[in-house]
């Protein structure tokens, strides 16, 4: 029987895999294939052709092995072990230097306490694919780097930094004294509309949890306040469609040669 992976021991899933080969195939220590009475087929095989070329071993397991392993998740019959140091290494010690050596004004993405952990996988897909420098998060009350984030970011876990501190109200003021704007979300009825807001100098976004959105001492330490105008029955989006939605509408701003 294949050994129970911790939190940060697999990529698992077709896509997520293939990902991972092609960022860092050295931080992949092997990769476990179900074996289908000998046969593997589809784009399962066309991905295997990919891992042996790159030099990873493989190892052909049972369905019950997999299964076990990552548990009750979708794997596809493919799961890929990685080594600790294929995640990006952040401290919160050294938050202020990342930050003053960026050749680009911060874009930062804060979740107050997410814990879904396909919201958590869906925000840093998306924070990658809009340019976000730096993902932070509180380490209580939120969800980690775990398999199925690792598969919903489809990669993004391997290559966007993820900083959990210890008291983000205290990392949100050194933010500001960097001189980082915080916007927050929030559908209050101060909040301006995101399309009616600068959003192109340095700033984080700052978005609540799922459900009571950004705690008070949250969004008492942000700058100013945006919401998303909302045009049906729904008060507000789901965290992670909010993120892609903010993030998109600064990558428009910082952007303008980008088309309308």
């Amino acid at each position: 029987m294949a050994r129970r992976l911790t939190a940060s021991d697999a990529v698992y899933g077709i896509h997520a895999v293939r990902s991972a080969v092609s960022r860092d195939a050295a931080g992949i220590t092997e990769v476990w294939v179900q074996d289908h009475d000998g046969r593997v087929r589809g784009r399962l095989a066309e991905l295997l052709t990919e891992i042996e070329a790159a030099g990873i071993a493989v190892r052909s397991k049972t369905r019950a092995d997999l299964d076990h392993a990552v548990g009750d998740v979708r794997h596809q019959g493919i799961v890929a072990l990685v080594a600790a140091s294929a995640l990006p290494e952040v401290s919160e010690a050294g938050l202020a230097g990342f930050i003053e050596g960026l050749s680009a004004p911060p874009l930062l993405l804060v979740l107050d306490g997410v814990q879904d952990p396909h919201n958590l996988g869906a925000c840093l897909r998306t924070a990658d694919g809009a340019g976000v420098q730096m993902v932070i998060a509180p380490k209580d009350n939120a969800v980690g780097i775990t398999p199925v984030v690792r598969k919903v970011a489809s990669g993004a876990a391997e290559v966007v930094p993820l900083l959990q501190v210890t008291n983000l109200a205290r990392t949100l003021r050194g933010l500001q004294n960097l001189g980082v704007w915080l916007v927050g979300a929030d559908a209050s009825p101060e909040a301006a509309s995101v399309y009616k807001t600068d959003l192109s100098g340095p700033i984080a976004l700052v978005l609540g949890a799922e459900g009571r959105g950004l705690r008070q001492k949250t969004r008492g330490l942000c700058d100013f306040l945006v919401e998303i105008p909302m045009a049906g029955s729904v008060s507000s989006l789901n965290v992670s469609v909010a993120t892609g939605v903010l993030l998109y509408e600064a990558v428009r701003q910082r952007r303008p040669s980008l088309p309308s």
